[in-house]
This record gives C-alpha cells, sequence and structure tokens, in this order.
C-alpha cells in the first residue's frame, strides 16, 4: 500500500528552511509553530500535499516534507548520545538485518539505533531492546512512537549482561560499554548462521570482546570496521553556492 501524499491531523512534517535549519513538527488543529521567521498555524498543514510551499507569518517561505527516517534519528529527542547513519549503515550492512528479522539490541539508549531496526525489520519482524535504565527507555519509546515504529519493538528494562530471554533471532546487536559480558548470552539466543555486531568507541573494547567472542567457539568471521566521514574537499565552494536542491512533486529549490 502506498503512503498518502496528503498531510492528516496528527501526521509529523519536516518544514524545511535551509540547509541548515529544518524543524519536525506534528499536524494539529489550532496549534502554531514559533521560530526566528515567524510562526506557522500547524493546523493549516492538514490536507496540503507533501512538498508544498508555505508562508510564515512573516512572508518566510518553508517547504512541508515528509520525513525520512533520518530526520526522526537527526532530530530524536536525547538523553544520551545517539548513533548515527554512518554507523547505523554499517551494522544493518554487515548484519543483513531486513524485514522479517527478530533482533535483541542492547542498550537502547535514546533510540535512534532501536528506530532503524525497527525501520528495517517492520512490518513482520521485532526488535527486542534491553536497557537497566528506564528513564533511557521512556525517550526512546517517545521517539519510536514519533516515527511509527513502537509496535515493531519491545523494550526489556533488563541487565542482558545477566541473560537473554529471547531464543532462534537473526542478529544481536550491542552498544553498550561491556559487550564481552553478553557475548556467551548472544550465542544462546541465535539461531544457526545469526550474526553479532558490536559497537565500540575504543579499540580496547573491541579487542576484548573479539578474544571473548573467540573463546565462546562461534563459527564466523570476526572483522573490524572504523567508519570516518568528513565532506568533500573538491567542489566544495560549488556545492556551497548551488546549496541544497529539493525535488519534490510539484517543487524544485535552488
Amino acid at each position: 500500500m502506498l503512503k498518502s501524499q496528503t498531510i492528516r491531523e496528527g501526521d509529523h512534517v519536516l518544514l524545511y528552511l535551509s540547509r541548515k535549519r529544518s524543524f519536525l513538527v506534528k499536524a494539529e488543529q489550532e496549534k502554531s509553530f514559533h521560530t526566528h521567521k515567524g510562526y506557522i498555524q500547524l493546523g493549516s498543514l492538514i490536507g496540503k500535499k507533501y512538498g508544498k510551499r508555505l508562508l510564515s507569518s512573516l512572508g518566510v517561505e518553508f517547504i512541508a516534507l515528509k520525513p525520512a527516517l533520518r530526520d526522526f534519528i537527526f532530530k530524536a529527542q536525547r538523553r544520551t548520545q545517539i548513533m548515527y547513519p554512518k554507523d547505523i549503515a554499517l551494522i544493518s550492512m554487515y548484519s543483513g538485518i531486513g524485514p522479517g528479522n527478530r533482533v535483541v539490541e542492547a542498550g537502547t539508549g535514546a533510540g535512534a539505533l532501536t528506530t532503524a531496526l525497527a525501520h528495517y525489520v517492520k512490518p513482520t519482524g521485532q526488535v527486542y531492546s534491553y536497557d537497566v535504565r528506564p528513564e533511557f527507555q521512556e525517550v526512546a519509546l517517545r521517539n519510536l512512537k514519533r516515527a511509527h515504529v513502537e509496535e515493531s519493538v519491545e523494550l526489556k528494562c533488563k541487565d542482558v549482561t545477566l541473560g537473554i530471554d529471547e531464543r532462534n533471532v537473526d542478529s544481536v546487536v550491542l552498544d553498550l560499554a561491556t559487550p564481552w559480558l553478553v557475548i556467551s548470552h548472544a550465542y544462546s539466543a541465535l539461531k544457526g548462521s545469526g550474526s553479532i555486531v558490536s559497537f565500540s568507541p575504543t579499540i580496547d573494547q573491541a579487542v576484548r570482546t573479539a578474544v571473548i567472542n573467540k573463546r565462546a567457539g562461534g563459527i564466523g568471521l570476526i572483522s573490524g570496521r572504523k567508519a570516518f566521514q568528513r565532506p568533500m574537499e573538491e567542489g566544495i565552494k560549488l556545492l556551497n553556492a548551488i546549496q541544497d536542491v529539493y525535488l519534490c512533486k510539484d517543487v524544485t529549490i535552488a
């Protein structure tokens, strides 16, 4: 079923102002969104097509765009550092996570990675996300609901180093300080040919996890990756001069 291109009440909308300024809002009657460029009546978004231009109270032009996964991640509420697309892309590629998969994640944090994993496994898959901090999972749940993926996630306020409840899962994804304490539990939870991905900011954590993984007797490849992201040097002046070019139905902005 194709997603509606008409904004309905309760839908989230990305109000695009410039390359560096965009705002994620909800279309609601009798509510307004205030910016330094004037305010916009959020009820006026209802019934409009995504990609349409609209003016603020000060006559400044915004564009109503349909939010993408990256928008929900970058604009997530947070009480912790979130994982960014460059790392999420590596995790999803090397783990092979896709529609219908069952995935165990630890820890939840603000739910950025959780949101992406749920997006990849839906509509029939499930993410089981562990964290010992209930206040983090409260924030994560709000972010999951905003991205409309909460039904694909079960939040579990438990210490994953003490064990994993699920069995026959496709992948275990670890983003915590002591991933090596979870390796034996991960192998108990995984189905044959399942994958373990551990995200660690230091080489000491990665080495310790790799050593424990080898001792656990798992069959598979141990591979380390470090992801860098940097702006292009060549042509950067031209890109900045052009600014962003958004191609939407009925709209071309340059």
